[in-house]
């Protein structure tokens, strides 16, 4: 079950909102949305379900052991290598078992496990649960329905963001739903579903064709015109899509009196790749960061060590993503951006002093998450070798020419201005310039423009579900 499907939006979410009201009593509210969300886990994965309880209750027992037990490292580590066993079995098997077969020229069997959906965030999510009780006691909780909630609550168990138990802990104790923040999270739903639907949908249709027919030579030689707008729809797809995703996590968790943080902070207006980074899927980054990076030495060691840190935390940031030698090599290309920009080799912090180096910085920073992206993108490394040397080789062909009269609708053209014109911090910026703080929530007539906004962005979207658009989410594969 999907956000964006049917059978969510007008079956499950209503059943289980409405349900949730009528429940006085906190705690039989909490086992009814923790039930609900192994129902939504079900309805996509019914054989995995045991395994996602049986993730919980490892890190449940974990907790319960490092509030009593003395030796708390020996527990901690034993919790920390099931759980990444867990996850390297059901992500990485295929992928050791096939690299090893080619390293020793032979043919092994693979067994074609089936990735469990969401395995990298609740694996990680209860990672740092244990994580964070084995460095303050008073992180943990005795209580399994409160661990159980907080790992499988359903607008954020399939791809995020990644939530911190002592984030929520006071909430899932004590939260008012107020109708003031009902709507606001019904607002903030809808503009993701939007996201998603009217906008990632349709310029990741063209990038889909781009990095498969057009690059597999279907249409003939590539044609450089089509493959660059191809890059670009990716990017932009990549972006719509997860914060998308993010957008309508968070505001289903406002509909249930949960605030999660934010997830994209405008990662497409940042000036360098360290702050790409700051701005890019937080709760991942802030994960890495605290959990590994910091615990390496961080920036403590000097600025070799650092760099070898960063590379680290970047390479292990790519396998999270999947199972792939794209994955690792786009991991790598941040990481080593990131350290040059470290070590004054890309002065991109320099360059941000002026107006003219700042715009130098974010067209250097764009140009560099866009190819990493399609690196990101690309079936395999032969397939990204083929698609930059073609990047860089220009060639016009008619069949480009007619793949671009075919696809650059005006409809696509309106949508793909406008992805572009909002995917970076112009329009925050300039509601910080021409309205003072607090605008929006001072003038009712603001709130009923935002909601008539919301309806007709909600009556597009499904619209265009009926019309048989939508496409998976791009993070459910991770």
């Amino acid at each position: 079950m999907v956000f964006s499907s049917a059978i969510f939006l007008f079956a499950f979410l209503p059943a289980v909102f409405i349900l949730s009201r009528l429940c006085r009593d906190l705690r039989a509210q909490n086992a009814l949305l923790a039930a609900a969300s192994i129902v939504f886990y079900a309805f996509g994965q019914l054989r995995y379900v045991p395994l996602f309880l049986l993730s919980v209750c490892i890190n449940y027992l974990a907790g319960r052991l490092l509030l009593s037990v003395r030796r708390r490292k020996a527990v901690l580590a034993l919790a920390v290598v099931l759980d990444l066993g867990i996850l390297a079995v059901f992500k990485y098997t295929d992928f050791v078992l096939e690299n090893l077969g080619l390293l020793l020229h032979t043919s092994i069997p693979l067994p074609g496990i089936l990735l469990p959906i969401g395995i990298s965030f609740f694996t990680f999510q209860g990672m740092s649960y244990v994580i964070d009780t084995y460095r303050d006691p008073a992180n943990g909780t005795r209580d399994f329905l409160k661990l159980l909630l907080y790992i499988s609550f359903f607008p954020q168990l399939i791809a995020g963001p990644i939530v911190k138990y002592h984030d929520v802990a006071d909430q899932i104790d004590g939260r008012r739903c107020t109708l003031e923040e009902t709507a606001q999270g019904v607002r903030r739903f809808i503009r993701g579903l939007a996201k998603k639907i009217l906008v990632a949908d349709t310029v990741g249709y063209l990038a889909d064709l781009v990095f498969g027919d057009c690059l597999h030579g279907v249409y003939g030689a590539p044609d450089t015109r089509v493959l660059w707008l191809g890059v670009v729809c990716y990017t932009l797809q990549i972006y719509y899509d997860f914060s998308g995703y993010s957008d309508m996590a968070i505001g289903l968790g406002h509909m249930f009196g949960f605030r999660f943080r934010e997830n994209f902070l405008f990662p497409y207006g940042a000036a360098s790749i360290r702050d790409f980074w700051r701005r890019w899927h937080v709760s991942l980054s802030s994960w890495f960061k605290e959990y590994l990076y910091i615990p390496l030495g961080g920036n403590r060691r000097g600025k070799a060590r650092t760099a070898l840190h960063k590379l680290l935390v970047f390479l292990c940031t790519g396998i999270w993503h999947g199972a792939n030698w794209t994955f690792v090599l786009w991991g790598l290309g941040h990481g080593l951006l990131a350290s040059l920009e470290d070590w004054g080799v890309i002065p991109a912090e320099k360059l941000r002093k002026s107006g003219a180096g700042r715009l130098v910085c974010r067209l250097y920073t764009l140009l560099a998450v866009a190819l990493l992206f399609a690196v990101f993108r690309a079936d395999s490394l032969r397939d990204a070798a083929a698609l930059f040397s073609a990047l860089f080789s220009p060639r016009v062909t008619t069949a480009g020419s007619l793949l671009l009269a075919r696809f650059c609708t005006p409809a696509f053209l309106l949508v793909f201005v406008l992805a572009v014109l909002l995917a970076g911090d112009l329009v925050p910026r300039l509601r910080a310039r021409l309205w003072p703080a607090g605008f929006e929530a001072a003038r009712p007539a603001w709130q009923v423009c935002a909601s008539l906004g919301s309806l007709l962005l909600l009556i597009l979207s499904v619209l265009c579900l009926a019309k048989g658009g939508f496409h998976p989410f791009i993070y459910f594969q991770f």
